[in-house]
């Protein structure tokens, strides 16, 4: 069965294969400096909460997070030497502690974890909508789609983790004075 990620790139792939490449637009090349920027910060507050956490379901989503961030610079970086543009300054990875080190003052809690992140893939995703919304060349659009399609599935599961948690901030409920009956 072919999912919608699938039938949308196959799609823009079919439009894109026989285009020219014009060069990027300063719009492009910006969106994604600082999407790779807030990937790579999100990826230095994983380790920090990797140094932090033992929650064995947190762990696992933090390293999700962590692998599908790690890729989505590889492929930004990858793109940026292919059109000359320099690559943005990053923060050096953080060592691996044992988290039973951390004094309690400076340990984050699991629930401040899960919402620290859940507040980065909010903000990858509407980078991502950004960046769709101004990519002229098709190729920066499907990299767009793929990305954004990444985060929302992983947003999916935090959000899921987060429930079964109880970690989810919920605004409070909007009763209407005007209700219709």
């Amino acid at each position: 069965m072919t999912t919608i990620k699938d039938a949308l790139t196959g799609i823009l792939g079919n439009v894109t294969d026989d285009e020219p490449k014009s060069p990027m637009h300063i719009g492009e090349v910006m969106n994604l400096w600082l999407y790779h920027g807030t990937l790579t910060e999100a990826n230095r507050y994983v380790e920090i909460a990797l140094n932090t956490t033992t929650d064995d379901e947190l762990i696992v989503a933090l390293k999700h997070s962590f692998e599908d961030c790690s890729k989505q610079v590889a492929k930004i970086e990858d793109l940026f030497k292919k059109e000359g543009i320099s690559l943005p300054p990053t923060p050096t990875p953080k060592p691996r502690s044992n988290p039973d080190d951390v004094p309690l003052g400076v340990k984050l809690t699991d629930d401040e974890i899960a919402n620290g992140l859940s507040l980065k893939v909010v903000s990858a995703i509407t980078l991502c909508a950004s960046g769709i919304s101004q990519a002229i060349r098709s190729d920066i659009g499907t990299m767009w789609l793929n990305f954004l399609l990444a985060r929302v599935k992983f947003g999916a599961m935090l959000n899921s983790l987060m429930r079964k948690r109880g970690w989810i901030k919920v605004p409070p409920y909007y009763y209407s004075s005007k209700r219709s009956e």
